[in-house]
């Protein structure tokens, strides 16, 4: 039987690496993000233009909130950060998988879900993190 500091650590271990995978999600966001600007500035300029431009802000926006999470609250196994980081990037990929990989508009490959395959390891090691910490009776303030 593991003793509460080892259920800590353990728990402390997995919730650094889900802090990690969300900041590798948002970096791969912020690629694509560029990807969508790059697409957008070869359409002539008009509302698609502008949507398109729109669209690669809010991928952006999305892909650093998740990275400052990652390092602020998920790096510290943060209740609330969990929570948040667990449902926005969740929203945001499901958009992309029933809006683009769906349809077909991208080919299903580990390169086309690369995004959700990080998100739901992240969203695992978090989920890690915050059972073992609450299993060790660890408690942060949120």
């Amino acid at each position: 039987m593991s003793t509460l500091a080892e259920l800590r650590s353990e728990g402390n271990i997995a919730a650094k690496i889900g802090g990690a995978l969300y900041v590798a999600w948002g970096a791969l966001h912020l690629v694509a993000a560029w990807g969508i600007h790059v697409l957008a500035v070869s359409l002539p300029p008009g509302i698609s233009y502008g949507r398109m431009e729109q669209a690669s802000w809010n991928l952006a926006v999305f892909a650093l909130f998740a990275m400052a999470l990652g390092i602020s609250l998920n790096w510290r196994n943060d209740k609330a950060g969990y929570w948040i980081n667990l449902v926005v990037v969740a929203v945001v990929d499901l958009g992309f998988v029933l809006l683009i990989v769906v349809p077909g508009y991208v080919p299903v490959s580990v390169g086309s879900l690369a995004g959700p395959i990080v998100y739901v390891a992240a969203a695992i090691f978090s989920t890690i993190g915050r059972r073992f910490s609450d299993a060790a009776g660890f408690r942060r303030r949120t």
